[in-house]
């Protein structure tokens, strides 16, 4: 306004509310910026810019270091993590080994003495040997809680998450897959019988109620049919067999094995799915002429036999799946070592407070 309106200065002061004095200070510095003299508007030369750069990056670098060493504080210095971490760093030749301690605030000697403890052999538990043990002898199938179970009838004092971390530091992982194939016709003319089960799958007394069913195992020679027969009251196998296909011969021959080996009284329940096995007119002569009474799931439901849906899904998650069987002869052997060497005499259940089928029925029915 002063000097492009040609004001005066106390117009402009008295225009503005201003005191003479500061606007007669800001006419000098605008003067003197002009003029090029030194004063507080004289623009910075090259080295004053490059000082003040210098200055802006040693504080960004400070403020970056001080965050580094907060994130470092969380690895726990003095611990295996932090030593493991300067030793990737160190073996990748970025810097020397003493930078690096500086830079994570550790000491040479904490770092080079971590590193001989990792060339060492580490010493092996007991504990960790049993588990090992344990574990080979379910077939590498045990998750923890029947690991768990095991170790504790070998009386070690092992809880379930104990057993994890034993399977997480050693490296055993239960090998495990699901597959549902239907495999039940129910498209027949036979007649079918009532649920007189109901899904009660906890009987009073051992042969008071069998459950049955068929599934396929998978062989290169083609496919293997296993018919099982199985005692709700401890889950343990009484009665199987096996052929190229699945007449009603298949059921009765499992059926009439669990008879022989078990010799039931008049009157107890076999249940099984509605298959034209089941229906057919052998499986009912063979249940009449020993007494015994029907039961049949209800259409297109397969909780109602759940317990063998189980048991099936046991077996090939446990021992088929992890085969590739050549023939049925070769397959045969094996699911029959599982039932009678694993399934029935060791395998821990969870229904009859993890102990084996055979057990369960020696402790709770000495008589039979």
């Amino acid at each position: 306004m002063i000097r492009e309106q040609g004001l005066s200065v106390s117009q402009v002061c008295k225009d503005l509310d201003l005191t003479d004095s500061a606007v007669r200070k800001w006419l000098k510095q605008v003067s003197d910026e002009s003029a090029g003299r030194p004063g507080a508007g004289k623009p910075l030369t090259p080295e004053q810019q490059r000082i003040r750069q210098l200055e802006v990056e040693n504080q960004q670098l400070k403020s970056d270091n001080a965050l580094l060493k907060k994130a470092f504080g969380l690895l726990r210095p003095r611990d295996e993590v932090i030593h493991q971490l300067t030793e990737c760093l160190v073996d990748a030749k970025k810097a020397p080994v003493s930078q690096w301690c500086r830079l994570l605030g550790m000491s040479r000697s904490g770092f080079y003495a971590a590193r001989q403890r990792r060339k060492e052999p580490k010493p092996v538990s007991p504990l960790a040997v049993h588990a090992k043990a344990a574990f080979e002898a379910s077939g590498r199938n045990y998750g923890s809680r029947r690991l768990s179970a095991a170790l504790r009838a070998n009386g070690l004092a092992v809880s379930r998450y104990r057993a994890r971390q034993l399977m997480r530091s050693n490296g055993l992982q239960a090998r495990w897959r699901r597959k549902f194939v239907h495999t039940t016709d129910s498209h027949h003319e036979w007649p079918v019988a009532g649920n007189v089960l109901a899904r009660r799958f906890k009987p009073a007394r051992p042969n008071e109620a069998w459950a049955s069913d068929i599934t396929y195992i998978r062989t290169r020679s083609g496919w293997l049919y296993l018919a099982v027969v199985l005692d709700l009251f401890s889950r343990k196998i009484v009665g199987w067999a096996m052929a190229a296909s699945m007449p009603s011969e298949l059921v009765c021959t499992a059926l009439n094995l669990a008879i022989v080996s078990r010799r039931p009284a008049p009157g107890m329940l076999v249940h099984s799915d509605r298959g034209s096995q089941y229906a057919s007119q052998a499986h009912a002569a063979l249940l009449a002429r020993h007494g015994l009474v029907c039961s049949m799931s209800r259409k297109g439901n397969c909780w109602d036999n759940a317990v063998m849906e189980r048991f099936f899904l046991n077996l090939k998650m446990e021992r088929v799946w992890q085969r590739d069987y050549a023939n049925h002869a070769e397959a045969q052997a094996d699911i029959a070592d599982y039932i009678t060497s694993f399934y029935n005499p060791v395998r821990l259940h969870s229904t009859l407070g993890y102990r084996s089928p055979s057990s369960y029925e020696q402790q709770h029915a000495p008589a039979h």
